[in-house]
C-alpha cells in the first residue's frame, strides 16, 4: 500500500511514508537522491513547516490543562502588559490565535518587501521575533476577533511569543520541556542539526535548497523531526484517545504514554471539534488540526511546506491509525503529495 502511494506521489529526492496501526509500524522509503552515508532516510530530520503548529497547539493546551493559562486570556496583556494597542487587538485571546480567528492577516503587511527577493530560499529569515511582536501590537485586525476564520502564520507565531512571555521561558526551552521531553521526542528539534542530521530540501529544478531560516515565526514552522518521532507524536494522540494498543516495531522504542495528567488531558482534547466554518459548516477544526469525516471516523490532519520540503501528519482515532509523510521537493501546483497521503488515512 505504501509503495503504491509512493508511486502515485512520483519522483522526489527523498520520500518517507510512515504508518502506524495500533502501534504496528510500517515504513516505506525511496528517493532519487542518495541519503547521507551514515544514516538512512527514516533517521533524517525533516522540516515540518506549518505542521509545526500542531506542536504549538499542544503546548498551549497543556499549559491550559495545568491551570497556568486560560484560552480566553488577552494575548496583548500577556505579551506586553500596559502597551497601548487597538481595541480589536486588545480583544484577541489565545484561543483566537490558535484557531485562526484573530482577524490578523496571514503575515504582517511589512513582511513582504523584505521576503520577496528571497521568496524561494529563506523568506522568513529576515523578519525576527521583535518585528513579529511589534507588528502585532500595532496591528489593525481585518475582522473582529472570533467572527471569521483566516489561516495565519502571523497569529500562531504571536501565540508562541505570548506563551514564552507568559511563562518567562525561552520558546525553544518551553517546547522541549513541556512537549518534546515528556513524549520522548529525542530526535525532534526547533533548529538545524549537525552535518548529516537533517534532510536536504530541493527546489523545483532539483538543486539543493538552503536550510530553513524561520526568523520570528518559530511557532508556525520551526519543528524538524524524524518519521519515527512523528509517529510517536501521533501515537500519543491515539493513546490519549484510547486507540493505541501496540508495542512498536522491531528496533523502535515503543510509545510510552506521558505520566503527566495535564499533557494527557491536552492530547485527548486535540480530537474534539472546536470550530466549524464554510458553507453549511462543512469545514471542521479541532484546537490545532483540520478534521475530515470519513466512513471510518473523523481524521485529524495537518500539512506543511517549506521552500524545499513537504510534510503531512494525520491520525484516525476510530481505526487506531497514524500517518507521517515527508518529502524533499518543493511544493508545486497540483502536487499529488498531500492528496495521496491524505487518502491513505481516509480510504
Amino acid at each position: 500500500m505504501l509503495a503504491l502511494a509512493a508511486a502515485r506521489i512520483g519522483p522526489a529526492p527523498d520520500l518517507v511514508l510512515a504508518l502506524s496501526r495500533h502501534g504496528r509500524r510500517t515504513l516505506h522509503t525511496t528517493g532519487t537522491a542518495p541519503p547521507p552515508e551514515d544514516r538512512p532516510r527514516d533517521r533524517l530530520r525533516y522540516e515540518l513547516g506549518s505542521a509545526s503548529k500542531t506542536f504549538t497547539g499542544l503546548l498551549l493546551a497543556r499549559l491550559v490543562a495545568a491551570g497556568r493559562l486560560s484560552y480566553d486570556a488577552p494575548a496583548a496583556e500577556l505579551l506586553a502588559p500596559g502597551h497601548p494597542v487597538h481595541p480589536s487587538v486588545r480583544a484577541i485571546t489565545l484561543r483566537h490565535l490558535v484557531t485562526h480567528t484573530s482577524g490578523l492577516p496571514g503575515l504582517p503587511a511589512d513582511f513582504y518587501p523584505q521576503a520577496v527577493p528571497r521568496w524561494t530560499t529563506t523568506p522568513y529569515a529576515g523578519y525576527p521575533t521583535d518585528r513579529v511582536v511589534r507588528a502585532f501590537l500595532r496591528a489593525r485586525p481585518r475582522h473582529a476577533p472570533g467572527t471569521r476564520w483566516h489561516y495565519s502564520n502571523f497569529a500562531v507565531s504571536v501565540l508562541a511569543h505570548t506563551l514564552a512571555a507568559a511563562t518567562r521561558t525561552p520558546w525553544d526551552v518551553l517546547v522541549h520541556r513541556e512537549v518534546l521531553a515528556p513524549l520522548h521526542l529525542d530526535a525532534t528539534s526547533l533548529a538545524p542539526g549537525g552535518p548529516g542530521a537533517d534532510a536536504v530540501g530541493h527546489r523545483r529544478g532539483g538543486s539543493p535548497a538552503p536550510v530553513l531560516g524561520i526568523g520570528g515565526f518559530a511557532g508556525a514552522g520551526a519543528v524538524r523531526s524524524t518519521p519515527h518521532d512523528l509517529l510517536t507524536f501521533l501515537e500519543a494522540h491515539l493513546a490519549a484517545s484510547g486507540a493505541y494498543a501496540g508495542t512498536g516495531a522491531a528496533g523502535v522504542t515503543p510509545f510510552v504514554p506521558p505520566p503527566d495528567a495535564s499533557l494527557a488531558t491536552a492530547l485527548a482534547g486535540m480530537r474534539h471539534p472546536v470550530l466549524r466554518r464554510g458553507s453549511r459548516h462543512a469545514h471542521t477544526h479541532t484546537l490545532t488540526w483540520f478534521q475530515h469525516a470519513t466512513p471510518h471516523g473523523p481524521v485529524n490532519f495537518h500539512a506543511g511546506a517549506t521552500p524545499g520540503q513537504q510534510a503531512f501528519l494525520g491520525y484516525c482515532p476510530d481505526t487506531g491509525t497514524a500517518l507521517a509523510a515527508v518529502c524533499t521537493r518543493r511544493v508545486s501546483f497540483r502536487d499529488p503529495f498531500v492528496a495521496t497521503v491524505h487518502g491513505l488515512l481516509t480510504e
